[in-house]
C-alpha cells in the first residue's frame, strides 16, 4: 500500500509539478562523460524521476541502479529501457530507508537532494556516505532556486559545505554553473568520500 510520501510524489507527476525536471539529459553529465571524469562503473541515480540520465549512463556501459519513490516514472523508465534494449536496475522505494545489497563506485545526484525537505538532508547525506565505496564519488548538481520552499528546494552552497563536511567528503573546487530551463541554475561539484 502506498504511503503518504509516495502518494504526494505520484500526484506531482500526474499534475506535472516537477520543476526540477529539465526534460532532457543534464549537459553537465554529458561533460563529465565526455571529459572522462565519470567512467563506466557501478553507479546509483537516486530520485531518478523520468530517468534521462539513467538511459544515457546505461547506453554508455555503466552498471546503473536507479531509485524513485513514485510509480509513474519508475514504470515509464522501465519501459524506455526495454524499448531501447538497455539494462539498468530500476527500484521503487523511499531512499531515506532504502538499502542496497552492494555498494556503489559513484552516485549521480542531480534532483534528489533538492526534492527532499531540508529537515531530511542530514539523513540523506548519511545514506549517500553509506552507499559509496571508500573514495567513491558523488557527481552532484546543487539546485539554486533563490526561493523559499519547494520542491525544488534551494541548496545554498554554504549549507551544502556544512552538510557534506570536509571531515567526510573532499570537494573539488571546480564550480560550474549550469542554467536550468525553469529559470534557476545548478552548481556542479565532484565530491569524494573520505
Amino acid at each position: 500500500m502506498p504511503n503518504n510520501q509516495q502518494r504526494q510524489w505520484e500526484a506531482r507527476y500526474h499534475q506535472q509539478k516537477t520543476g526540477w525536471d529539465r526534460g532532457a539529459i543534464n549537459p553537465q553529465l554529458q561533460k563529465w562523460l565526455k571529459d572522462e571524469k565519470l567512467k563506466p562503473c557501478r553507479i546509483l541515480v537516486p530520485g531518478c524521476g523520468n530517468g534521462y540520465e539513467v538511459l544515457a549512463l546505461a547506453a554508455a556501459g555503466f552498471d546503473v541502479v536507479a531509485v524513485d519513490i513514485a510509480t509513474t516514472p519508475v514504470q515509464c523508465l522501465r519501459e524506455q529501457l526495454k524499448q531501447q534494449s538497455l539494462k539498468a536496475e530500476v527500484v521503487q522505494g523511499d531512499l531515506l530507508n532504502w538499502e542496497s545489497k552492494k555498494i556503489f563506485d559513484a552516485v549521480y545526484e542531480q534532483t534528489c537532494l533538492c526534492a527532499l525537505p531540508p529537515k531530511t538532508w542530514q539523513q540523506y547525506e548519511q545514506q549517500l556516505h553509506r552507499w559509496l565505496t571508500p573514495q567513491g564519488k558523488i557527481f552532484t548538481l546543487f539546485m539554486q532556486t533563490q526561493q523559499q520552499g519547494g520542491p525544488p528546494f534551494h541548496c545554498e552552497l554554504s549549507e551544502m559545505r556544512i552538510l557534506f563536511s570536509e571531515t567526510r567528503w573532499s570537494w573539488n573546487d571546480e564550480e560550474n554553473k549550469i542554467p536550468h530551463p525553469a529559470g534557476f541554475h545548478e552548481l556542479a561539484f565532484l565530491l569524494e568520500k573520505n
